[in-house]
């Protein structure tokens, strides 16, 4: 499931759907893996205008946020929002507003060695730059202060 994954569709209509093909990402690549689960308007971190005591959406769904921890370097973290999409942190660098049919290949760029950093001259700064299938590739801006040394390791 996770090697096919075709951008056209949904593959992963639900958070935990995502969490699963997590799970197995992690231990195809031999990383520990860590999941906290937030259930409900009142828990998600989207839903801050939720009334007391509020745990459904007004269609009467419960949103699922997820949190997951993945061990080993790079240092990798990953919130599954209910709307679809994630805020992936590789080293300290956050990739926000990757589709959540993304995050597999996302991380098995940064697991494969494809992942690196773009050095720019002016004005100085680096940029994470994780290629993607179909020829797109996800770009984050970062200042020169964060490059921790797994990130030093893949300047370009």
């Amino acid at each position: 499931m996770i090697g096919g994954m075709d951008h056209c569709s949904s593959q992963l209509p639900s958070t935990e759907a995502a969490v699963t093909v997590l799970r197995a990402l992690a231990a195809e690549y031999a990383r520990e893996i860590e999941v906290s689960h937030d259930i409900g308007a009142d828990r998600t971190s989207r839903r801050s205008a939720a009334g007391i005591g509020v745990t459904t959406d007004p269609d009467g769904s419960l949103p699922h946020e997820a949190y997951v921890e993945l061990g080993g370097l790079p240092r990798v973290s990953v919130r599954l929002f209910p709307e679809g999409d994630a805020l992936i942190t590789v080293e300290g660098v956050e990739c926000p507003d990757v589709p959540r049919d993304d995050v597999p290949a996302f991380l098995r760029s940064v697991y494969d060695g494809l992942a690196h950093v773009k050095a720019r001259r002016f004005p100085p700064g680096y940029f994470l730059v994780v290629p993607m299938p179909g020829d797109r590739t996800h770009k984050e801006f970062m200042p020169m202060i964060n490059l921790s040394p797994w990130l030093s390791g893949r300047v370009r």
